[in-house]
């Protein structure tokens, strides 16, 4: 299935900053309320379900040149258009 790309920023930031973010998004998702996410001309707005796919990822990426790696965490969430999220994993996640 292709992928079309609404928004995209990325920018660095110090570790304080990035947890405002990511209460605000923690915030939205707790009340059920929309996400917007506006940088520049680009703007989103998203209605996450009341039961999303929450996937976290950590990577590795290595230059094929060798030299220094980029390493990554990953959140994202994922749901049908027009679906209601309903649960399709089981495995619990602890982050410490």
């Amino acid at each position: 299935m292709p992928e079309e790309v609404l928004f995209k920023t990325e920018r660095r930031m110090n570790r304080t900053e990035v947890a405002s973010y990511l209460r605000t998004v923690a915030e939205k998702l707790e009340s059920g309320g929309d996400i917007s996410l506006s940088a520049g001309d680009q703007s989103v707005t998203l209605a996450p379900p009341a039961q999303p796919t929450f996937e976290v990822k950590a990577e590795r990426e290595t230059p094929s040149g060798g030299g220094q790696g980029e390493l990554s965490i990953e959140f994202e969430l994922e749901w049908d258009e027009g679906g209601d999220g309903e649960q399709t994993g089981d495995s619990s996640l602890n982050i410490e």
